[in-house]
């Protein structure tokens, strides 16, 4: 079974899964492992490895500079999967890689699913290859195993939801607010986030719901999450990152946030 089903099915009714998005690279190349490892330890139970890209047209400016620094670290797609291996010596967290359709086709698509094959990859999220031309990649995606997980927003309409619901595997990334990605005040997400859940709740019958985009802290991810299965987090980790590095405790930093995102104030 894969990781990923895994995880969602050994979820408690009243869990709520927490998935963080992390740009692998940033803020130093040989500090993705020991980050995954860490914010695992302290409740992670997705990660979501970013794969930077100079055009990313889903991420705001936190997530566009971290990929722009761990491009200028050198980072590659196979260093991201010497990476991947790396955290499966030591740990069986789902890790989904998430990035952009060029990167891939120009590694090229069959290498690209059969390398992510190996190294244990349990997913891929292409925020630019919509739901209805995702042939490019599906037939090798699926030869290998990777399930695909498509977006949807707010303004996604009934039927397109159904058709990401049908053609995705793992979960389906509820984006909460149209726009791209970004810490944003929780009133600004949670006024609308109820009505959109509802609608997905409606026609997402077959996969998980995560919702992702703004959540901030522990209140914000109860809030928005209280429908769904589960919330992601990225840009608010990025900006702990930013903030604290290269200080000698930005890793703890980093880790005690992961904890309180989790299990609040505990």
């Amino acid at each position: 079974m894969n990781r990923l089903t895994k995880k969602f099915n050994e979820k408690g009714s009243n869990e709520k899964l927490m998935s963080l998005f992390i740009t692998a690279g940033y803020p130093t190349l040989d500090a993705t492992v020991e980050l995954v490892l860490g914010m695992e330890e302290q409740g992670a139970d997705i990660i979501e490895l970013g794969i930077p890209f100079s055009d990313p047209l889903a991420d705001g400016p936190t997530i566009q500079y971290s990929s722009d620094i761990a491009i200028s670290n050198g980072i590659t797609i196979d260093k991201i999967f010497e990476m991947v291996t790396q955290i499966r010596a030591q740990s069986e967290i789902p890790i989904v890689l998430m990035g952009y359709m060029n990167p891939v086709l120009r590694y090229g698509v069959k290498a690209f699913c059969e390398k992510a094959s190996v190294v244990g990859v349990d997913g891929l999220i292409l925020p630019d290859i919509p739901v209805d031309e995702e042939g490019i990649i599906t037939e090798e995606a699926k030869a290998n195993n990777i399930p695909i997980i498509y977006l949807v927003a707010p303004n996604t309409s009934d039927e397109r939801m159904q058709l990401a619901d049908q053609k995705s595997d793992g979960f389906v990334y509820c984006v909460s607010v149209t726009g791209v990605t970004g810490a944003r005040d929780g009133d600004e997400v949670s006024n609308s986030v109820d009505r959109f859940i509802e609608r997905v709740r409606t026609n997402i019958t077959k996969n998980p719901v995560m919702v992702g985009f703004g959540i901030k802290s522990y209140e914000d991810a109860t809030r928005i999450a209280s429908n769904a299965d589960g919330f992601i987090v990225g840009s608010a980790l990025i900006n702990v990152i930013r903030n604290a590095y290269p200080d000698s405790n930005w890793k703890q930093g980093l880790f005690s946030f992961v904890n309180t995102l989790k299990f609040g104030n505990k």
